[in-house]
């Protein structure tokens, strides 16, 4: 398995990981199976977004759109999170 992404891949949280808000420090925790990670304001942009259904494309047209930041470096910085998370095993995608 690559763990590059396509333009058209959809990514989604697996079965039992999930984004949950972290009421002690504030902010978007992921969790997983005896493991989390805290979020930083990039990540809540990124991962609050993934749904399964928007594909990549879509997910950094939106951030662009969203933060008026040149697409091309939106599109750097999320391929190399989501890649980063899926060789973890906290994100798959569907082609």
């Amino acid at each position: 398995m690559t763990l590059a992404l396509a333009p058209t891949d959809r990514p989604y949280l697996p079965r039992g990981v999930r984004l949950v808000a972290d009421r002690v420090r504030g902010g978007l925790v992921l969790l997983a199976p005896e493991k989390a990670v805290a979020l930083d304001a990039v990540g809540e942009a990124i991962l609050s977004r993934v749904d399964g259904q928007t594909s990549l494309a879509a997910l950094v047209d939106q951030l662009a759109a969203a933060y008026d930041a040149p697409r091309a470096e939106i599109e750097k910085d999320v391929r190399a999170f989501l890649q980063g998370l899926r060789a973890r095993m906290f994100l798959m995608v569907s082609p």
